[in-house]
């Protein structure tokens, strides 16, 4: 039986397209006895595409926020090349970190040098056409969990995003809930 961790990235696999069939094989078994491997499994699949067909992204990633290190930890991204699953960052006190892990407010960035003054990856991040950021929080029982970050061609983001955007940030709450 393989681990969860492992389980994660093949489900990162299988939802890019490149997953092998001894992949598939890995996968599906853990899948069958892990509820929360499955229930992850269908989450990130349903937010990226609804997320993507509702407000529109290029890269969109989910983030654990581990609040005792101070770091967010990728648990999905639709780029994982550039984003592997796993990758994790310790973020620095600012203005763009009170907002999302203080105040529990989304954060949008509409310009490349709004990603500049934020992210220590803007190149990578302008690398893949990308310069606006829009940021929600995933928060439960008064913390925060997690992130969902969408990032677009600049000026794609703005107010109007922010009700339904919030709104898949509560339907991800379960999800979250269920990591080990």
């Amino acid at each position: 039986m393989i681990s969860c961790e492992r389980a994660g990235a093949l489900i990162e696999r299988r939802l890019d397209g490149e997953s092998l069939p001894s992949d598939d094989i890995l996968l599906d078994a853990h899948v069958a006895s892990c509820p929360s491997c499955a229930a992850l499994l269908a989450q990130e699949a349903a937010l990226d595409a609804a997320l993507g067909a509702v407000i529109g992204h290029k890269l969109f990633t989910v983030l654990r926020f581990h609040a005792d290190s101070r770091e967010s930890e990728r648990c999905y991204t639709n780029q994982p090349v550039a984003y592997p699953v796993g990758g994790r960052k310790t973020f620095n006190e600012s203005a763009w970190s009170r907002q999302l892990f203080v105040e529990r407010q989304p954060y949008i960035g509409r310009t490349a040098e709004h990603i500049r003054s934020v992210f220590f990856d803007h190149a990578l991040i302008a690398s893949l056409g990308c310069d606006s950021v829009l940021n929600v929080p995933v928060a439960y029982d008064g913390r925060v969990l997690g992130t969902l970050n969408l990032l677009h061609e600049a000026g794609w983001y703005d107010e109007g995003d922010v009700p339904p955007a919030l709104l898949f940030a509560a339907l991800a709450v379960p999800g979250y809930l269920t990591l080990p």
